[in-house]
């Protein structure tokens, strides 16, 4: 097997949904225990169990669906264990309610879990958490929420958020922890108007419920299902803390999606929220007013998102102007908008008035020169700084150097994205001459396609060896050359958290691409060396492949080097060449 299938095959995440563990199946039994001895819509229909019988039929139930699921796993064992999950789910909504409808008879039950009736009920009790698909236009069945689906992974880190779903949380006691998040937006993007909307948010509407947080992403609401929606809300609004509407009016009209905008906000205005999302939904400045009452009631925001919001300069004004505090925000997320310089000045005012910003993010916004240089003096003063993402925007040398003035302050850096931002060796001198004397715990640099030369090369090294916390090192698509990859390779020897280094497409041949690998090889964490992309020869390819041979997944492909690769500077100096050979030639030439 070559380098670059192992690599291919190293950077495959693998979720393996099935098997469950031992504590997953546990917690099943437990929150069915639970479901079956408490108050719920169905046990106020069919009536609640004893804790004792509610126990032994949550662990027949569990066992039988096990069995079954586990039957059909073996079928496809090559499969991420996906269609199981789905049958354990299943199978237990079933057996859960046929216990449920015999009531509460020891003998009675038992048959019920062990009859094998598995006859889908009308009703469901939905133990593990599945997409809901209300695209046919009828109202989902009713459910009751008793565990997420089990997500173990394996061969990589365990992703930062759940696929499809949120862990559950933990109880001290031991006993079946409550339900704190709200979240409809597994699944297809589904369309919903009154009736759907009166389903699917039923529980928010039960007496002594205790969501802190509602996901109503990915679920396109319309004007009648937003009228639903709005006492709803109304009637949790005190007790919610964290709100994302992210993506909930695509496909409306302009006029509709207004209209739904405005109820939300009413509805939730006066709340006290610390995380609010309205990502991908295209506000503009209209979308932004229309979100007025919300965003002015907020005093205690601490994430903020507007990602991919079509942020426009009137916009950007207006989202400077309706939130009233920003006292305690340390999350501030901009991505992907059309801000241009004079949102930005609007963004940086927001930035000032930040103290406590932790993170932000303001990449691919369209910010040049003169709103970079605003939004870098306002980060000047946002000292508890841990993560900055200004990547894919044209700020310029000017920014780069304004910035490396701000960053003098920041000492609890960690995460530096600053990608695509035309900052040339003077712009991105400037800036690692300032994070060397900062940011002692950096652990991730980002300068991907800044037009780094050689010229840049020795800062950048003097910055690697001063950050002994270094983790990723990514500075692609630069022209560093093999002197510059030989300064950062011994800048970087003697660092033991190290876990990447991309220089691809940085102009390197064998002597660089040789340090590097030999600089890495030996690291205990050490994950991947990416190197391709530049001009190194056969013989070099062969000579690091070599070093890697014990460790062939710590290599990335190669196979996009060119070994005859001619750079500029060559073609500049046999350009020269050609012309100082036919210059005298040209004075002797005659013409007939």
């Amino acid at each position: 097997m070559d380098s670059t299938e192992v690599n291919s095959q190293r950077r495959t995440f693998s979720i393996k949904l099935w098997p469950p563990s031992e504590n997953t199946r546990q917690m099943l039994v437990e929150r069915m225990t639970n479901n079956l001895t408490t108050k719920s819509i169905f046990t106020q229909k069919y009536g609640t169990l004893s804790k004792e019988e509610a126990e032994e039929n949550a662990k027949g139930i569990e066992d039988m669906a096990f069995v079954v699921a586990d039957q059909h796993y073996e079928k496809e064992p090559d499969g991420d264990g996906g269609s199981a999950v789905q049958l354990y789910a299943k199978e237990c909504s079933k057996l859960i309610l046929n216990v449920l409808k015999k009531g509460s008879s020891n003998k009675d039950n038992k048959e019920a879990v062990t009859s094998g009736n598995l006859d889908a009920p009308s009703e469901s009790v939905n133990v593990i958490d599945a997409p809901h698909d209300s695209q046919n236009g009828d109202a989902p069945s009713e459910s009751v929420n008793v565990i997420d689906a089990p997500r173990e992974v394996v061969g990589g880190d365990a992703p930062s958020e759940f696929v499809g779903g949120d862990a559950p949380s933990e109880s001290l006691n031991g006993d079946a922890p409550s339900q704190s998040v709200f979240d409809i937006s597994k699944g297809q993007r589904t369309f919903i108007e009154a009736k759907e909307a009166q389903e699917l948010l039923k529980p928010l509407q039960e007496l002594g419920n205790s969501f802190t947080k509602i996901c109503f992403s990915n679920i396109s609401f319309g004007l009648e299902a937003a009228k639903v929606a709005e006492p709803i809300l109304v009637s949790v609004k005190e007790q919610l803390k964290e709100v994302d509407l992210s993506d909930f009016i695509a496909g409306r009209s302009e006029e509709e999606a207004l209209e739904v905008m405005k109820i939300f906000s009413a509805a939730l205005e006066g709340s006290f929220l610390k995380y609010l999302n309205l990502s991908e939904n295209a506000l503009g400045e209209k979308g932004v007013r229309a979100f007025g009452a919300l965003l002015k009631s907020q005093t205690c925001l601490e994430e903020l998102y507007l990602i991919n919001d079509g942020i426009s300069e009137d916009a950007a004004r207006a989202v400077c102007e309706l939130i009233p505090s920003t006292e305690k925000l340390s999350v501030l997320h901009f991505h992907n908008n059309m801000t241009g310089d004079e949102g930005a000045v609007a963004i940086a005012e927001i930035v000032k008035r930040s103290p406590s910003l932790q993170n932000f993010r303001c990449s691919s916004t369209r910010i040049g020169c003169k709103g970079g240089v605003a939004l870098c003096n306002s980060l000047g003063s946002c000292a508890h700084l841990t993560k900055l993402d200004l990547q894919d925007n044209m700020f310029g040398v000017e920014v780069g150097v304004s910035l490396s003035k701000a960053l003098t302050n920041h000492a609890e850096l960690r995460e530096v994205y600053l990608s695509y931002l035309n900052l040339e060796d003077e712009g991105a001198i400037a800036i690692v001459n300032a994070l060397k004397d900062s940011a002692p715990c950096l652990e991730v640099l980002e300068m991907n396609g800044n037009d780094m030369t050689v010229k840049a090369a020795p800062a950048v090294a003097a910055c690697m060896e001063a950050k002994q916390f270094l983790a990723n090192l990514i500075l692609a698509e630069n022209e560093l050359k093999d002197e510059g990859a030989i300064q950062i390779s011994r800048a970087i020897e003697g660092h033991a958290h190290l876990k990447k280094i991309d220089l691809s497409s940085n102009k390197i041949r064998r002597a660089g691409a040789r340090q590097l690998a030999q600089a890495v090889v030996q690291k205990t964490d050490f994950k991947l060396l990416n190197i391709n992309g530049n001009f190194i020869s056969e013989e070099g390819i062969d000579e690091v492949k070599n070093l890697f041979k014990k460790c062939p997944e710590m290599l990335g492909p190669l196979d996009d080097n060119e070994p005859d690769g001619i750079d500029d500077d060559d073609e500049e100096c046999d350009e020269e060449d050609n012309e100082n050979e036919l210059e005298p030639k040209m004075k002797n030439l005659e013409v007939s």
